[in-house]
């Protein structure tokens, strides 16, 4: 059997399941207590935008989007993100048999891999898939959707245009969920981090892929865009979720990095 192996366990998240469960569990209890609008736990997403920082740093912001992701009763969950070590052009899809997590295997829906690499001509590039943009969304993904399948995207130098007819391929099925993972600006002072990261918010509220050009430093501005695209043309309204920094647990407000998480509705 063909396992994508886990790269980056114990570094961006514990190996232990049990320490995960536990972090879900305390940030789910901060929203209970704290969360007025508890109508925003019906939703149903069919696409989300998370973070893929250390746990620490951006788990709380990925975990509201995916607390409403256990909603949707998914079968399949695509999840795409850039490529931080290899280059590439285009797109990979990953075609392992299973994904390795804490929580033990997802398998991956090998039919439905080789349907998109035919139909869209997507190549599978081995070494693009030890990613960390993508990988952190996976115990994530066991814990909410636990029966759901997976089929892994890593895109490089990829036109968003071409990723959009991707995604409202996928969107074009009710039970698949797609999941769009980027960190927001990097780096910056806490006041020129919140600048730049609210250009990146605005534009996925008013999905204004223009905007997205005025100033947003996602390095998943690609993907970002590519969602953007598929949701006007699937008439998807867009729900900011949670923004926060790293200054938020570390204190240190001169090099922040920015996360969001937002959820696209039908």
């Amino acid at each position: 059997m063909n396992i994508r192996k886990s790269a980056v366990s114990g570094q961006f998240y514990p190996e232990d399941a049990k320490d995960i469960s536990l972090m879900f569990e305390h940030y789910n209890q901060i929203l209970d207590t704290h969360l007025s609008d508890k109508a925003l736990f019906d939703k149903k997403p069919r696409a989300i935008i998370v973070p893929h920082a250390g746990y620490i740093y951006s788990a709380f912001t990925a975990n509201i989007a995916f607390r409403l992701l256990k909603n949707t009763n998914a079968k399949r969950i695509v999840v795409i993100g850039p490529s931080h070590r290899v280059f590439l052009r285009g797109t990979s899809i990953s075609d392992f048999d299973d994904y390795e997590t804490p929580f033990g295997m997802i398998e991956i829906d090998k039919i439905f891999v080789h349907e998109l690499r035919n139909k869209f001509g997507l190549d599978f590039i081995p070494e693009a898939h030890r990613e960390h943009s993508t990988e952190v969304q996976m115990p994530f993904v066991k814990t909410y959707v636990e029966e759901a399948s997976v089929v892994e995207l890593v895109y490089g130098d990829e036109d968003p245009a071409s990723l959009a007819k991707v995604i409202e391929y996928l969107l074009n099925d009710p039970q698949t969920v797609v999941v769009i993972s980027t960190d927001l600006s990097h780096y910056h002072d806490i006041n020129k981090a919140n600048k730049l990261d609210n250009i990146c918010l605005n534009a996925i509220e008013n999905l204004d892929t223009d905007m997205l050009h005025q100033g947003c430093e996602a390095c998943g501005k690609i993907g970002i865009e590519a969602m953007l695209m598929a949701a006007k043309t699937k008439k998807l309204k867009p729900i900011m979720l949670d923004y926060r920094t790293s200054a938020d647990v570390s204190k240190d407000e001169s090099q922040v990095v920015g996360y969001m998480s937002a959820a696209f509705i039908g």
